[in-house]
């Protein structure tokens, strides 16, 4: 199969690339400069110019592919709600270039978007088009393009980490490093779900090659790492004190990452490895990778 991938040379894209490439399948990576386009080139991929917000070269990578798989996001979480419209519009675009098709398109979400009640772990048959974070647009957008004659599935995925980094626990690691304190909210507990890069990357081609329309799935290898332990490994890393903060003293210490930081957003993947068939496979979890983090070079 002739998959368009956006966000094809970003951390988890080069490794879906890597899995796509030994299942037999050749992948058209979306690049917006030569520097990406050059890595694309040495990984194997086929070149297609063009960003997120240029939404005629999406419509013209999808359009000239067998199958789509949207990586890509702009990860400028300090204008989150913006963000999320774009990647509404991106999606949206490729749905043009693919509807009556039946052509699979995999799309990239967040596994919050399955939390039915608070404090139990989300599942993948569970979303609510009204929920406040706004990245349920994405989510939104599938559902349209669903209706369009699409294939589409959704790959929700939690903090997706190795050891050099660790989804938004990586923003997190810049704002102790600048403060000089690693925090938590309250009494830390709340959870953050977790997966190795190399076990996130075969959902996404398992999705495109098995997933029926509309279905949803779970990247999750771990289902909820505290805020407490996190600190505690940040803090263990930068040699800085661990402190506990209130909601109030979270949301200036934090800044974006105020809306994050206090959430607790387990996550199960039991129904993704029924039916995808997908175990994760690496011993290392989240915690174990920040410890082994070269922490002398960040």
């Amino acid at each position: 199969m002739r998959v368009f991938l956006t966000g094809a040379t970003g951390f988890i894209g080069t490794e879906v690339i890597r899995d796509l490439i030994k299942a037999g399948h050749t992948v058209l990576g979306l690049s917006r400069s030569d520097k990406g386009a050059a890595a694309l080139a040495v990984a194997g991929a086929e070149v297609h110019r063009g960003d997120l917000e240029d939404l005629d070269s999406l419509r013209s990578g999808a359009a000239a592919s067998d199958g789509v798989i949207h990586c890509g996001f702009i990860h400028d979480f300090s204008r989150f709600q913006e963000v999320c419209e774009a990647d509404r519009r991106a999606i949206e675009a490729m749905g043009d270039a693919l509807a009556g098709s039946d052509r699979p398109f995999v799309i990239t979400s967040g596994t919050g978007m399955g939390t039915k009640v608070p404090g139990q772990p989300a599942t993948e048959d569970h979303f609510d088009p009204n929920h406040p974070n706004p990245r349920a647009c994405s989510e939104i957008a599938a559902e349209a393009v669903a209706d369009r004659g699409v294939r589409v599935t959704v790959v929700r995925l939690p903090q997706v980490h190795n050891t050099e980094k660790q989804g938004l626990v990586t923003p997190a690691i810049e704002i102790a490093r600048e403060k000089r304190v690693a925090a938590y909210v309250g009494d830390g507990l709340n959870r953050w779900p977790a997966v190795h890069l190399l076990d996130a990357a075969p959902v996404f081609r398992l999705a495109l090659e098995k997933g029926p329309n509309r279905a949803r799935y779970h990247a999750v290898a771990e289902e909820g790492v505290t805020a407490k332990a996190i600190a505690e490994a940040i803090g263990r890393g930068l040699k800085i004190p661990v402190v506990s903060l209130s909601p109030e003293e979270a949301a200036g210490h934090f800044g974006w990452m105020g809306f994050f930081a206090g959430l607790d957003m387990p996550a199960s993947s039991v129904l993704t490895q029924e039916r995808l068939g997908w175990h994760p496979t690496q011993k290392a979890g989240m915690i174990e990778d920040l410890d082994h983090m070269n922490w002398s070079a960040i």
